[in-house]
């Protein structure tokens, strides 16, 4: 098969902003591997990218660097030669909104006209307008990660306050763009069986225009580091703190309840809390603040080195549509207990706790019996790193995501 020069598209790429950017800089990096040349386009904040991939900066105005209403007025000021998107995308931010994936799309679509030497084109989830544009010029593949309609959906439900619901619905007021981009894309790809059906069903996609292939890990750095001391006592859980989907408050409320019997019990999140936010005040409520620490900015091998650090991980999630902590912490043998809930069954196999969502005391007694009977689940757990092995693999991956890259240029060419 010949090399190619692939555009990846996302509209945001931090390096430890989540799944979606450890996803663009994982897949260029495979991809590049196999001796593709690699564009990251990317809108800010920016990735940091693999040796050998080019990063392409198309700066929009980056307001959510900061929530405070006077730096965006003077971010906004400062920046030179505005043009209708940049007033757009203050104005929409001002009002409530979310509208980096609509200004990004645009701004894609306006360099990509500039130029045209690229094989084929793969954006990371904005199922903006533009796309639909990109897709009538080059090869191309749609990423859909899961339907934020899910998302969506859990925020409404953790708070029925009529201020808080407005400001949601502002906030993802971009899915009535993505519901009506996502049915004319000819090509998307999605990490687990449960998202290509939750596609389907809301944003009423053609299920012949969805192929699942896994996300891949690299399982050189998630090891489990023998030369590490375990705390025998040591929790780890990896959640955006103050965000529902998440479900970080059953993992907090499980911990309270394990104090009154194991005092040195304590948690490691890797996360970021926010001050004076849902999360914080649940902490003090609950009295659990010396028992908790949170850890961000952490690169791969770091968070490998926590997880060999801990006696259990655990994945709270209410919904995930892939859910790179479960592999992480299976590809570590760190014994996991997850919820059972959405793509999380399909990936752990029968390498893991499976417990009811939402529900804090089955993960505690589950916690409690990892502890009591350590050397029988760590056994699974080992198990459980020979499963990621051969199924998440990123050379088995990227056998996958090429045979769909030469059949999306094939498609393409026909037309």
């Amino acid at each position: 098969m010949p090399n190619l020069k692939i555009a990846i598209l996302s509209y945001r790429s931090a390096p430890f902003g989540g799944g979606q950017g450890v996803y663009v800089h994982d897949i260029s990096k495979a991809l590049t591997e196999r001796g593709h040349k690699v564009d990251i386009i990317s809108g800010p904040p920016y990735p940091k990218v693999p040796e050998g991939v080019n990063l392409i900066k198309l700066p929009g105005l980056d307001l959510f660097q900061t929530f405070s209403f006077k730096e965006r007025i003077k971010i906004f000021k400062n920046k030179k030669k505005k043009n209708i998107l940049d007033y757009f995308e203050f104005c929409s931010v001002l009002l409530g909104g979310f509208p980096e994936m609509k200004t990004f799309g645009h701004r894609c679509h306006n360099y990509l006209i500039q130029n045209t030497d690229y094989d084929t084109v793969i954006d990371n989830q904005s199922l903006s307008y533009g796309m639909l544009e990109i897709q009538k010029m080059f090869p191309f593949i749609e990423i859909i990660h899961h339907p934020i309609t899910k998302d969506y959906k859990h925020d409404l439900l953790a708070n029925n306050k009529l201020l808080y619901r407005f400001s949601r619905y502002r906030w993802y007021s971009f899915l009535n763009m993505q519901k009506r981009v996502a049915p004319k894309i000819k090509n998307i790809i999605t990490p687990s069986s449960n998202s290509s059906q939750d596609i389907a069903k809301d944003f009423r996609c053609n299920e012949s225009n969805i192929t699942v292939i896994h996300n891949g890990l690299d399982v050189n750095i998630f090891v489990p580091y023998e030369d590490i001391k375990r705390d025998p006592f040591k929790l780890i859980t990896t959640a955006s703190a103050d965000v529902p989907l998440k479900g970080l408050d059953y993992t907090l409320t499980a911990l309270s309840i394990l104090k009154n019997e194991f005092q040195n019990m304590n948690l490691t999140v890797i996360g970021k809390l926010k001050k004076d936010g849902h999360t914080s005040r649940l902490i003090e409520r609950l009295g659990i603040s010396d028992s908790i620490v949170f850890k961000t900015n952490l690169t791969k091998k770091e968070i490998a080195e926590e997880y060999a650090k801990s006696s259990v991980a655990i994945v709270s999630s209410l919904y995930e549509g892939f859910g790179y902590p479960v592999i992480e912490a299976m590809s570590c043998s760190t014994p996991l207990i997850a919820a059972n809930t959405s793509s999380i069954p399909e990936l752990i196999g029968n390498y893991a706790t499976l417990i009811p969502p939402k529900d804090s005391t089955s993960l505690a007694n589950s916690i409690k019996l990892i502890i009591n009977n350590y050397d029988k689940y760590k056994s699974i757990s080992n198990k459980g790193r020979d499963h990621i092995i051969k199924n998440f693999n990123w050379l088995k991956i990227t056998d996958e995501y090429e045979d769909s890259i030469y059949k999306a240029i094939d498609e393409h060419n026909k037309c």
